[in-house]
């Protein structure tokens, strides 16, 4: 079963694919650019960016310890979603963009597979092997979540990543090219951010 969240950055302007089986998650503003683009099960927050409490939603007060992110992703773990596509999770306030991107790590912890999709680019968080699928020609970015990832070789790449540790303060894995269709890295030790640029603005 897929989940699929949709936040209140920049609305998402391509098309959102879902099957019968998914769980659709509007998590309070976000509904105002995507409730003619998608059929919506879920409408999920403190609503204060909305303006106002759809039917049926699911309400949490203003003043939280948790975004409306963290509500939306706790909701469709525990509905037993093992696959989640976040929309809207860029663009508008950088710090909320920095807390998106917290929710990544947050499903991998917990053995979820979870990629927030944007207009530029698409972001999750892995480790051990990761293979890259039809990116050549296109950038790919990785940094390390927390301090440090060690990457012990990859393949595909113009850059090439033999035993090398990306740590928090540099830009090291900033800017990568996919050689080839298939591409891949390994990293040993950490945990990676990986960006896949769709789109050279």
């Amino acid at each position: 079963m897929k989940g699929i969240i949709l936040l209140n950055g920049e609305p998402f302007e391509g098309e959102i694919a879902r099957s019968e089986e998914d769980i659709v998650l509007s998590a309070d503003g976000a509904l105002a650019w995507a409730k003619d683009k998608i059929n919506i099960d879920i409408t999920a927050g403190d609503f204060d960016s909305l303006g106002y409490v759809p039917k049926n939603s699911v309400v949490y007060p203003s003043e939280k310890d948790y975004t409306d992110g963290e509500i939306a992703l706790d909701i469709l773990i525990g509905k037993g979603c093992r696959e989640i596509e976040i929309y809207g999770g860029g663009g508008k306030r950088e710090d909320h963009f920095f807390g998106n991107l917290q929710l990544l790590y947050a499903a991998f912890s917990r053995g979820v597979k979870c990629v927030m999709k944007s207009r530029y680019c698409d972001v999750f968080c892995a480790s051990g092997r990761v293979e890259l699928f039809g990116m050549k020609g296109k950038t790919v970015s990785l940094a390390p979540v927390g301090l440090s990832a060690h990457i012990m070789e990859s393949e595909g790449l113009k850059y090439p990543l033999q035993d090398l540790t990306l740590t928090a303060g540099s830009c090291r894995g900033i800017s990568n090219v996919a050689e080839s269709d298939r591409a891949w890295v390994f990293s040993d030790k950490g945990t990676l951010f990986v960006f896949l640029v769709h789109c050279k603005e």
